[in-house]
């Protein structure tokens, strides 16, 4: 996990994230996810070459990784913290609350082919 610094006062909370400080790569994309029932779940992919921080901005969800030796499951529930996922990493990311804004920053274009979807193949990569 990244822990952000976090500036509260009475006027509000500020958190600050900087490439090559707390976020390790120069970010090229920004997206984030939102309106997610509560049952749906996404991700389901790995990335070739893509380096990705997921920030739970608000709500809450759960984010299971496995890199072909480690399986972990985190939490994301806190906007001052990020999760780093490197490449060759299958992602899932469910149990959404209804508020849930996931904000993620990409060190990529988006590219089809950085994409690997098919969990079988995933695992063949590993290997090679």
């Amino acid at each position: 996990m990244i822990k952000f610094q976090s500036y509260d006062d009475n006027r509000g909370s500020l958190v600050v994230a900087e490439t090559e400080k707390e976020i390790p790569f120069d970010i090229k994309r920004l997206y984030y996810i939102y309106d997610v029932g509560s049952e749906a779940e996404r991700g389901f992919h790995s990335h070739k070459k893509l380096e990705q921080v997921y920030i739970g901005i608000h709500g809450r969800m759960k984010v299971s990784l496995f890199d072909g030796v480690n399986k972990r499951e985190i939490v994301l529930d806190d906007p001052k913290q990020g999760l780093y996922i490197g490449h060759n990493v299958w992602r899932t990311i469910s149990e959404f609350s209804s508020d849930a804004v996931l904000l993620v920053a990409a060190s990529e274009h988006y590219s089809e082919e950085d994409y690997i979807r098919n969990y079988d193949e995933f695992v063949a990569s590993l290997k090679k």
